[in-house]
């Protein structure tokens, strides 16, 4: 059976099932809409995000097989474990949201652009401002040199992009997530495509169907306890 792509309209957002994503380029499900606050609530509910540069339309994705994680699962290494130990870093949680999605949105040195584009970064700032979207800030002493964002809702935290200028920040970001988010009974990390970083981590590929059923039982149950602004220590769990 040959897929389309359905091209959305810009005011009544109604996204087609997941399963009828196009299989190259991986997860392209459609085209166009909006990146309002209540089409991205709608759009992570079933499992599908926002991807695309500067001089294309809104490209809506939802990849098979998902890269997801329990936060009970994070894998630490020993020499992780170490540097947490000794780590002079100090995190937080939704301290800085504008500064980290803007240094995520920084083009790499090896890298030409970036798919965080301007409108994409206002989007997940108002994203936040409505409480759906939150940071974890890396800091060394007042620098900011590591952190992630992303989204939650209900109980499935869904990573959206993550930066060091540090080695490893990144990871510490990581491990600061996970260790709240089980403390807060979320169930499930959404990491997206496979990456070797998010692997050493614990991360592993699902199904679509595996991670839809996981949506659909998680994402109206709400976590306990959950206190975004704040900050983590490793002493707090070790």
């Amino acid at each position: 059976m040959q897929r389309t792509i359905t091209l959305l309209d810009d005011e009544q957002i109604i996204f087609p099932p997941v399963d009828t994503a196009l299989k190259e380029p991986n997860g392209l499900l459609a085209v166009g809409g909006n990146l309002s606050v209540s089409t991205l609530i709608d759009a992570y509910r079933h499992g599908i995000f926002p991807w695309f540069n500067d001089d294309d339309p809104i490209l809506w994705w939802s990849p098979a097989p998902r890269m997801v994680f329990k936060p009970s699962e994070l894998h630490i290494s020993r020499s992780l474990r170490r540097l947490l130990r000794k780590s002079h870093y100090r995190v937080t949680f939704d301290h800085a949201f504008s500064s980290v999605i803007h240094q995520c949105a920084s083009p790499r040195s090896e890298e030409e652009g970036t798919w965080i584009t301007r409108d994409m970064e206002e989007a997940y700032i108002r994203f936040h401002d409505a409480g759906h979207a939150h940071s974890v800030e890396v800091w060394e002493e007042e620098d900011l040199v590591g952190g992630l964002y992303g989204v939650a809702i209900g109980s499935i935290f869904f990573g959206e992009s993550m930066f060091s200028l540090r080695s490893n920040t990144s990871k510490i970001a990581v491990t600061a997530l996970a260790t709240r988010l089980q403390q807060w009974g979320f169930q499930l990390i959404d990491c997206q495509q496979h990456t070797r970083h998010l692997e050493s981590l614990g991360a592993k590929v699902i199904s679509r169907k595996d991670f839809v059923e996981q949506l659909n039982r998680y994402c109206s149950i709400q976590p306990s306890g959950a206190n975004w602004e704040q900050s983590w220590q490793w002493n707090d769990h070790s």
